[in-house]
């Protein structure tokens, strides 16, 4: 049957719409805490709204080496946002870039074997991980909803009631509204915010007026990209977080959509994944996974058909092709950032909370493995310098609380988790 092009479209949008605000917010975010200047933000949202559209079609279009075949929508990962302010702030723009690369070449190479390596990151580890990513993110917000670090009104009253404003209509479109308004809420909540702050003369449009109607990616944009081993550990495990996610985003909609998904599918799917990596890095933009609520969309509007996520795609790279819009975003106030910013990087903890829900804590091996890769995690985070006389060799795992508190939970699920099982079943194969 064919269908109608101005319901196709509308529902497109729909999906753009639903994604938009977590596409636009992490560049604000990284952007911000980086201190990039305006032209170089406004790249930066423009090119990562536009690679949002292209790692979807790569997901979408289903062929011999890449692609699931789903109606799924990409987007930039919040799982990075910590670990690529990190990278930014000790080693510069360039190592994200190098690291985000590195990160998906790994998975193009390990996504044909990925499904035996899942069973090294269960729930209580990918949960602890993503746990741990949010709450290093807080310091990031409450800097952004006191004005941001360094500005001259820092902590002043008209910011303070700025960001809780945000945040307080925020929760009001979460208690009384239900369905679409909800999925946007973040963006409903950061266009008011900025239109009070215009009213009280603290949004520049002049970013918008220099900004040109049209433009192309450039490869390298911040420059050639650089190689530190920290780095590309802590970004080849977002990389991993990020595909256990997407695996239950792939059988979920498999469901959704009655179509069983073969081991070939899933391999593709990561596959598809690892290149938009790649391409983010090559155009200095940002690592990319699967979106769940556009899930949720998918199961709301009943159209389970890949035609209107090609046209979601499509939306996406045209709309990053041109830079007043992704200039329209770099005029949001930090304040009012700051408040969107307290829900969102809270709801990461809380994400990673539901996922640590799924584990067994009975077990007290399990309540360990949680206490201690929190515990390192945050504790390096809070107290960066606790390991400042071990050997270089050793800093390299030990400078960054995200790797620390990850290689925490992943040796010890190995040590209470895998081998314990192991021991159990060869104990049962000897004794039948």
């Amino acid at each position: 049957m064919k269908q109608n092009p101005f319901k196709t479209a509308s529902l497109g949008i729909q999906h753009v719409l639903a994604m938009y605000a977590g596409a636009v917010i992490v560049p604000l975010i990284v952007g911000g805490a980086l201190k990039l200047t305006i032209e170089q933000l406004t790249y930066l949202v423009s090119v990562d709204i536009m690679m949002c559209g292209i790692a979807t079609l790569l997901q979408v279009w289903r062929n011999r080496y890449f692609g699931i075949g789903l109606p799924v929508v990409l987007g930039c990962t919040f799982t990075a946002v910590g670990p690529i302010i990190a990278i930014g702030s000790q080693h510069g723009v360039t190592t994200i870039y190098g690291s985000i690369l590195v990160s998906g070449l790994f998975v193009v190479l390990i996504a044909k074997y990925f499904g035996m390596l899942v069973k090294f990151f269960p729930p209580v580890v990918t949960g602890s991980v993503v746990t741990i990513i949010g709450i290093t993110l807080i310091p990031v917000a409450m800097n952004n909803m006191a004005g941001g670090v360094g500005s001259h009104d820092f902590g002043s009253i008209p910011n303070i009631s700025l960001a809780f404003g945000t945040l307080l209509f925020i929760l009001c479109l979460f208690r009384f509204f239900k369905g679409f308004v909800r999925s946007v809420a973040i963006l409903l909540g950061l266009v008011i915010g900025t239109i009070v702050s215009s009213f009280m003369g603290l949004v520049d449009f002049s970013a918008v007026a220099d900004a040109s109607w049209f433009h192309m990616p450039k490869p390298f944009y911040f420059g050639m990209p650089t190689f530190e081993l920290t780095s590309i550990l802590t970004m080849i495990l977002v990389a991993v977080v990020s595909l256990v996610e997407s695996t239950g985003v792939y059988f979920a909609l498999s469901d959704i959509v009655g179509r069983k998904v073969e081991e070939k599918d899933l391999s593709n799917g990561y596959r598809a994944e690892g290149l938009a990596i790649l391409l983010g890095g090559l155009f200095n933009a940002f690592p990319y996974t699967t979106y769940s609520q556009n899930v949720g969309l998918v199961q709301l509007s009943g159209v389970k058909g890949k035609t209107v996520i090609y046209t979601a795609g499509v939306f996406l790279v045209v709309l990053g092709l041109v830079p007043k819009i992704g200039a329209m975003t770099t005029v949001i106030p930090a304040p009012v950032l700051g408040g969107a910013m307290i829900a969102m990087f809270g709801m990461v903890v809380a994400y990673g909370i539901k996922m640590l829900s799924k584990v067994d804590f009975s077990s007290q091996e399990n309540l360990l493995i949680v206490a201690c890769a929190v515990g390192m995690g945050i504790g390096v985070t809070a107290v960066p310098g606790v390991f400042v006389k071990m050997p270089e060799s050793v800093r390299i795992l030990t400078d960054n609380g995200i790797v620390v508190g990850s290689l925490t939970a992943i040796f010890l699920n190995i040590v209470f988790n895998v081998k314990a099982r192991a021991k159990v079943v060869n104990a049962e194969e000897k004794s039948a």
